[in-house]
């Protein structure tokens, strides 16, 4: 995809988005499956992700860890954005990686420590990419990869999130 496609495929999203806001506000969903042992089936639409816990918590490291796929998202995000926000400013981009590490202290996560957080610690993303963009065009790549990247925003700005339990 190049430039005008990109900008002539979305044209008419943001131009309806400008015209009806409300149209702007979509919900995404995610639905598990509370699964034997101590596991959960996550249907992702393409597949179903039995996850389970990390082998740091007991785990036998058989099953996805909730942790990665937390990572993933942002890896798929960032590259997905990256993308996008490059072909829309006329950065070729030949090749590259995207790569999220995260560090964990899992004291906190089982309860040996209550001065240990839960949850990551730190999260570093790393793209390499072969380009021959200049560092200026790289600097303004990853200043709009940055803002425009859902899953980084969500994590560098938090979000309140609601819990709901129902029996039944």
């Amino acid at each position: 995809m190049n430039t005008s496609e990109l900008k002539n495929l979305q044209a008419p999203l943001k131009e309806k988005y400008r015209e009806q806001p409300e149209s702007a506000i979509i919900t995404l969903k995610a639905e598990g499956k509370i699964g034997e042992g101590i596991s959960c089936k996550v249907e992702t639409g393409r597949a179903m992700i039995e996850a389970g816990l990390h082998p740091a918590t007991g785990g036998t490291g058989l099953l996805a860890c909730s942790g990665d796929m937390l990572l993933e998202a942002l890896v798929a995000c960032a590259g997905v954005t990256l993308q996008a926000v490059a072909t829309g400013i006329g950065i070729e981009i030949r090749n590259g990686t995207v790569r999220a590490e995260g560090d964990l202290d899992f004291k906190g996560t089982l309860g040996v420590s209550k001065e240990s957080p839960v949850g990551f610690i730190k999260i570093r993303l790393t793209f390499s990419l072969e380009t021959n963009a200049t560092e200026e065009q790289i600097a303004l790549l990853k200043k709009l990869t940055e803002r425009y990247c859902v899953v980084y925003q969500t994590l560098c700005g938090g979000v309140p999130v609601e819990t709901v339990y129902n029996s039944y």
